[in-house]
């Protein structure tokens, strides 16, 4: 996309995109993989570039975010304290009392159901913040 002034500027997803190529490596294999996860448990989700270069997936709020290190691919989840993780996927982050992340080294494949469970319960439950929060906004 070119703005009026003429200079490219390109969408969240095309930057994604663009970052995920530019890995070239297992990392942005592994988070491609990821996203198109994330894209197939919550159609709709919002793709977002936020933080200096941080791929953002959102539904009325963050669902995760995706970063790539040298030896691990991490997904954090903002609200991950709050879910559900039978399938213990969560690995990174487990003392704090809100977020919660998935380390993903190389050569690890996370199970594709476990995944989109926890990524389909975030956005149910930012969904049901927001309505909680218009529901005491309309109380007189």
């Amino acid at each position: 996309m070119t703005t009026p002034g003429g200079s490219d500027v390109q969408s969240a997803s095309e930057r994604i995109s663009s970052r995920l190529a530019e890995l070239g490596d297992w990392r942005g294999k592994t988070l491609g993989r990821m996203r198109r996860l994330i894209r197939e448990a919550v159609p709709g989700v919002v793709e977002e570039w936020k933080w200096m270069g941080t791929p953002v997936w959102s539904h009325e709020g963050i669902i995760c975010t995706g970063e790539s290190y040298k030896s691990i691919v991490k997904l954090t989840f903002a609200k991950g304290a709050s879910l559900n993780d039978p399938s213990g996927l969560f690995n990174a982050s487990l003392d704090g009392n809100t977020r919660r992340a998935i380390d993903i080294p190389e050569g690890v494949e996370v199970d594709e159901a476990a995944f989109r469970a926890p990524v389909r319960e975030a956005a149910a439950l930012n969904g049901s913040a927001r309505r909680k929060a218009a529901t005491k906004r309309a109380k007189p």
